[in-house]
């Protein structure tokens, strides 16, 4: 199976268990590494005092239980659960309307103009594409086309 329709095949396992523990489910990373894989899941939450290391392990164990019965992962695998960070990744469309205006690095499947790796403001973004300001050229790159996207903390 493809990592990204097991990403998908996860994220529709995981979504409820995370909901029903009052947090978003932020994202999901599967990387296979032979007869070991690493499950990482990020949570979010709209409360002021943020994800905390009690708060990821209460999740982790809940999903553990799931994980355990559904058995989705052949073999073993570690299971990570954290909060998106500082320079949290952005995993669905719809995330990045909210850092409009933030730096962020991109990196595509392929590459787009020449370039593989794109970090510059984000001028804006729709249904399809994002809008990145790389030295003083705005380029339009399809959600498609997107390996990975962080935002770059400011502090």
């Amino acid at each position: 199976m493809a990592i990204s329709k097991k990403i998908e095949e996860l994220t529709q396992l995981l979504q409820p268990v995370v909901e029903s523990c009052d947090f978003q489910l932020w994202g999901v990373e599967f990387f296979q590494q032979g007869r070991h894989s690493v499950l990482r899941v990020f949570i979010d939450t709209d409360r002021e005092a943020g994800v905390g290391i009690d708060d990821c392990s209460s999740i982790s164990h809940q999903i553990s239980g799931v994980m355990d019965v559904e058995d989705p992962i052949a073999g073993e695998y570690t299971l990570e659960v954290s909060s998106p960070g500082w320079d949290r990744g952005l995993f669905h469309p719809e995330q990045y309307a909210a850092y409009v205006g933030e730096e962020m690095n991109i990196r595509l499947t392929a590459p787009l103009q020449g370039r593989r790796r794109f970090k510059g403001a984000m001028q804006r973004c729709t249904e399809a594409t994002v809008t990145l300001l790389v030295d003083g050229i705005e380029f339009d790159i399809p959600f498609v086309s997107i390996d990975k996207a962080n935002i770059v903390p400011t502090f």
